[in-house]
């Protein structure tokens, strides 16, 4: 049984072996998990990584059952711990998609289940299947990750796309990571250390524009409201890294912006018909990751 709850169980053979898989799964569909039901249970909104996960069920022949807003309308809002919901739903589905606002609950659920569980994103901890379609979108997009200079932009604290991203580029070569972002939102201390402990060139900034000219990835996210304790401490961080048409024209013209989306007002809406703008086929590039990942689930061995 195999549980995904963080991008450091990923290997670059792996990843190279998910993402053929991907490219493959593209446009296509197959009956491979036909009789296998996925549970969908999402304490936290969702649209993207809840519709990906079950339109790649769908698509591989398999069926789904879902809740959205669980904290409200799940028995957890009778007092019911996460372990016996999954105990629970453990007789209901061969595979469970969690999201939860609290970090390290998918690795709770995992503790206590028969089937996999695939963490869908717990608080500012880690998304790891984002991080994956990420990965593959640079590689898509831009071509190769290995010697890729990143720029993340943005709530780089609270962001667990940025974390989980960052554990997965600490995997290849001679990559460089610039951070932008204020001070009371920069990256965590443990991701630095890890990134630097494999070789991955490290830099901090507050000013967008001037490394944005030198990157080939803008990694764009927006600043999280719901990860502040008031409006008054949100509305003091938003509004400070606006990716413009200004600046995107002076970017390498081979550059690529991601953003793993919802946006809010962090890249002018201007931008997206820029050919360096992939945020939305970013997007898309989750639906058949996700079919991959879950084809790897249920026991497919790649090959390469």
């Amino acid at each position: 049984m195999i549980h995904i709850l963080e991008t450091q169980q990923f290997d670059r053979i792996l990843l190279s072996e998910l993402f053929a898989e991907t490219t493959r799964l593209e446009n296509n569909s197959e009956t491979f998990l036909q009789g296998k039901i996925m549970a969908s249970l999402f304490y936290e909104p969702s649209t993207r990584t809840r519709f990906s996960f079950e339109s790649a069920m769908h698509r591989l022949g398999g069926a789904v059952i879902t809740t959205e807003n669980a904290t409200e309308f799940s028995s957890v809002s009778k007092g019911e711990t996460i372990e016996d919901s999954i105990r629970v739903v453990n007789h209901y589905a061969d595979v469970v998609v969690l999201r939860h606002s609290e970090v390290g609950m998918a690795a709770r659920a995992a503790a206590v289940a028969d089937i996999p569980i695939i963490n869908a994103g717990d608080g500012p901890g880690q998304h790891p299947t984002q991080a994956l379609l990420d990965l593959y979108t640079i590689q898509r997009e831009y071509g190769s990750i290995d010697g890729v200079h990143v720029v993340m932009a943005g709530d780089l604290l609270h962001g667990r796309t940025v974390h989980s991203l960052c554990y997965l580029l600490g995997k290849y070569d001679d990559v460089r990571i610039t951070f932008v972002s204020l001070p009371h939102l920069k990256i965590p201390d443990t991701i630095k250390q890890y990134l630097q402990k494999h070789a991955v060139h490290v830099t901090e900034t507050d000013a967008l524009d001037t490394v944005a000219t030198a990157a080939d990835v803008i990694y764009q996210t927006r600043i999280q409201k719901e990860r502040f304790a008031s409006v008054a401490e949100y509305k003091k961080s938003v509004g400070k890294f606006v990716l413009g048409m200004e600046l995107v024209d002076r970017m390498k013209h081979n550059a690529i912006i991601m953003h793993p989306l919802p946006r809010v007002d962090e890249i002018s809406s201007e931008v997206d018909v820029s050919p360096k703008a992939v945020y939305f086929k970013q997007a898309g590039y989750g639906v058949p990751v996700r079919m991959a990942l879950l084809k790897y689930i249920f026991g497919t061995h790649f090959s390469i």
